[in-house]
C-alpha cells in the first residue's frame, strides 16, 4: 500500500511539474524556432510558410499583387551584396527591400527574407522621409521625387529634389554601405527672400505585428534606445492601447524588431528628438518615428540633417560595428538578456569555433567538451564524492534496516556516516548546476542570433536552431499525421532522456523512496519538455550527459568496494 501511494504521489509531482514547465516555458521562455522541414516517409520535406500576419484586417485593405504596385510608380534600384529592391520616388519610401543572403528556408529555391514591402500589398513595411513645415511648401507622401541616378548601390548615392515652387529645393542624398546601413542627408536649399525653416522626420511603418513570438525570454516588437537606455517595455499591444508613446531624446534610434531583423531610424547623436511609437487602428498600421529639431535656412544658404537607417539581419560583430560608427548602441537590438556579459562570450566561441570547424553541430560538441574540461576539476572532485557515496550504499541500507522506525535517529546516523566518510550527499547537483548558466546561454543563442539559424549538423538534423523533426511517434512520418508539439519526440530527445536515466542509474540513489520514484521519472519527463526546444540544444546536453556517464563509469571503477 504505502509503495503504492508513493507511486501515485511521485507520478502526480512529476505531472504537474511537467506541466508547470510547459506553461512556463510557454509564456516566458519560447521554444526552438518554427521546423522548416518535416519527415513523411522517410524522408525530409519542406514545411510550407505561414500566412500573412492578420489576414482578416489585410484582405479587408482589398490587397494587390506585389509586382502590381511597384509598378505604379516611378522606382529607384537598390542593389548591395546583402540587398536587392527598390526606392519608392513617390513620398521618398524604402518600400521594396529583400535580404539577398538570407532564405525563408533551408531549401535551395527558397526564396530571400523580404523585409520591406509597398503599401497596398501584403506584410507593408516601409521607411520614409520628409519634413514638417508649412503646409504645401514642404514635401508629402504623395509628393513624386526627381532622382539623379537610376541606381542606389555601394559607392553610387543617389540625390532625390524636389521644387516647392516657393523659393525652397528639398533634396534626399541617400547612399548605402555593402551590408545593411543607408545614409540620409536631408537638405533646404533656401533660394528664396526670407528665411525657411522646418523640421526633418524619419519612420518605419509596417501593418500588424511580427509573425515571432515575442516573450519575457526574448523582446519583439516595438524597440528603440532613448537617452542612452533601451526600451523593451512597449510591445505590439501596449503601442495599440495607447495609441502613441512618446520619448524625449538625445539621439539613440527607434524602430521594430524581428527575432532575427530590424528596420531602424537612428536619428543625427547629440539632436535632441521627438520619438514616438503610433498605431492607426483603422489601418492596423504601427509607426516608429522621430521628428528632428527644427532646420532653419537664411536667404541664399543651405541647411541640412544627417540620419542613418538600419534594415537588416541583426548580425552580431555588424551591430557592434555601427554602435562604435554612429555612436549608439545598436547591438541593444539582440535581446541578450540581464546575463548579457555571460551571453556575449558563449556566443563569440561557439561562432570562433564554427568558423573554424565549418560544421554547426561540430561546433557544439567542441563547446561542450571545451566547458567539460573547465569544469573537470570541480565535476571529479564531486564525482569522486558520488563515487564514495556508491561505497556506502551497503552501510546505509544497514542503517535503513536498523532504524526502519525512527526516521529521526536514521536522519541523524545517515549524517553521521557522511561526516566519518568525508561525502557530500548532494554533491552531485554541483556539476549541472554550474552547467545551468551554459544551458541558458546556448538557449539564448539558438533563439536571438542570425549566425545559427538554418545552420545544419548531419544526417536529419538540417536546422540545429529548430527541433528534431525525426519522431518515432508517426513512425518516422511513414503514419500520415503530424503529432501535437507535445508528442513531436524527435531521436535527440530520447536519447537525452535515455542518457540522463544512465547517468543516474549509475549515481548513488537517494534513500527517500518518494525522491527515488521521482528522479526515476524526471528523465522521461524532461524528454518530453525538452522535445520542442533546438535542436543544438539537445546535441549539447546529449553530448554533456554522455561525457558524465564516461567519467562516473571510471570514477566508480576507481572506487569500487574491494572484495575480502
Amino acid at each position: 500500500m504505502s509503495d503504492t501511494r508513493n507511486m501515485i504521489l511521485a507520478i502526480a509531482l512529476s505531472a504537474i511539474v511537467l506541466l508547470g514547465w510547459t506553461l512556463f516555458t510557454q509564456s516566458y521562455y519560447p521554444t526552438a524556432n518554427p521546423p522548416v522541414t518535416k519527415i513523411e516517409k522517410g524522408r525530409e520535406v519542406p514545411i510550407q510558410q505561414p500566412p500573412p500576419a492578420d489576414p482578416a484586417a489585410e484582405s479587408a485593405r482589398a490587397l494587390r499583387d506585389r509586382a502590381a504596385v511597384l509598378a505604379e510608380t516611378p522606382r529607384v534600384a537598390i542593389a548591395t551584396p546583402r540587398l536587392a529592391g527598390s526606392l519608392n520616388l513617390k513620398g521618398a519610401r524604402i518600400d521594396d527591400l529583400v535580404l539577398t543572403t538570407e532564405r525563408e528556408t533551408i531549401e535551395r529555391n527558397s526564396p530571400p527574407i523580404r523585409l520591406f514591402s509597398p503599401s497596398g500589398a501584403a506584410d507593408s513595411y516601409f521607411a520614409e522621409y520628409g519634413w514638417i513645415g508649412p503646409e504645401g511648401a514642404v514635401p508629402n507622401a504623395g509628393t513624386v521625387w526627381q532622382a539623379s541616378g537610376s541606381r542606389l548601390a555601394p559607392n553610387s548615392p543617389v540625390t532625390l529634389s524636389w521644387n516647392n515652387g516657393r523659393g525652397q529645393i528639398f533634396q534626399i542624398l541617400l547612399s548605402v554601405d555593402d551590408a545593411y546601413l543607408f545614409r540620409a542627408e536631408q537638405r533646404i536649399l533656401n533660394r528664396g527672400t526670407e528665411r525657411f525653416t522646418a523640421r526633418p522626420y524619419s519612420l518605419v511603418s509596417r501593418v500588424g505585428a511580427s509573425r515571432d513570438v515575442d516573450a519575457w525570454a526574448v523582446h519583439v516588437g516595438p524597440m528603440g534606445v532613448f537617452n542612452g537606455a533601451a526600451d523593451y517595455d512597449n510591445d505590439y499591444s501596449t503601442v495599440s492601447e495607447a495609441g502613441q508613446v512618446r520619448f524625449d531624446s538625445n539621439g539613440g534610434w527607434i524602430g521594430f524588431t524581428d527575432k532575427y531583423w530590424l528596420g531602424a531610424v537612428i536619428p543625427a547623436q547629440g539632436s535632441q528628438v521627438q520619438a514616438e511609437f503610433r498605431h492607426v487602428p483603422a489601418t492596423n498600421r504601427f509607426q516608429a518615428s522621430y521628428v528632428a529639431p527644427p532646420l532653419s535656412a537664411a536667404p541664399n544658404t543651405a541647411a541640412l540633417y544627417v540620419s542613418h537607417l538600419f534594415a537588416g539581419a541583426k548580425e552580431v560583430q555588424l551591430l557592434d560595428r555601427y554602435s562604435e560608427e554612429l555612436g549608439t548602441p545598436l547591438e541593444q537590438a539582440i535581446d541578450w538578456g540581464w546575463f548579457e556579459w555571460f551571453m556575449i562570450p558563449i556566443f563569440a566561441l561557439l561562432n570562433w569555433l564554427f568558423f573554424h570547424i565549418g560544421n554547426f553541430g561540430v561546433a557544439i560538441i567542441a563547446l561542450t567538451v571545451i566547458v567539460r574540461l573547465i569544469l573537470f576539476p570541480i565535476a571529479q572532485k564531486q564525482f569522486a564524492s558520488m563515487a564514495k557515496m556508491r561505497v556506502l550504499q551497503p552501510k546505509m541500507k544497514a542503517l535503513q534496516e536498523r532504524f526502519a522506525d525512527d526516521r529521526a535517529k536514521l536522519q541523524e546516523e545517515t549524517m553521521k556516516l557522511y561526516r566519518e566518510e568525508k561525502v557530500n550527499p548532494v554533491a552531485g547537483c554541483l556539476p549541472i548546476l554550474l552547467q545551468i548558466p551554459i544551458f541558458y546561454a546556448l538557449y539564448k543563442v539558438l533563439m536571438v542570433s542570425v549566425e545559427m539559424r538554418h545552420k545544419p549538423f548531419a544526417l536529419w538534423i538540417q536546422d540545429l536552431s529548430a527541433p528534431d523533426p525525426l519522431t518515432p511517434v508517426n513512425l518516422f512520418g511513414f503514419l500520415d499525421f503530424t503529432p501535437p508539439d507535445f508528442l513531436a519526440i524527435g531521436v535527440l530527445p530520447i536519447l537525452l532522456g535515455a542518457s540522463m536515466w544512465l547517468q543516474m542509474r549509475m549515481s548513488p540513489q537517494a534513500p527517500d523512496p518518494i525522491q527515488r520514484q521521482v528522479f526515476a521519472l524526471m528523465p522521461w519527463i524532461l524528454m518530453l519538455a525538452m522535445a520542442s526546444f533546438a535542436a543544438g540544444f539537445q546535441v549539447y546536453w546529449v553530448t554533456s550527459n554522455i561525457l558524465s556517464i564516461g567519467q562516473i563509469w571510471y570514477l566508480n571503477r576507481k572506487f569500487r568496494p574491494k572484495e575480502p
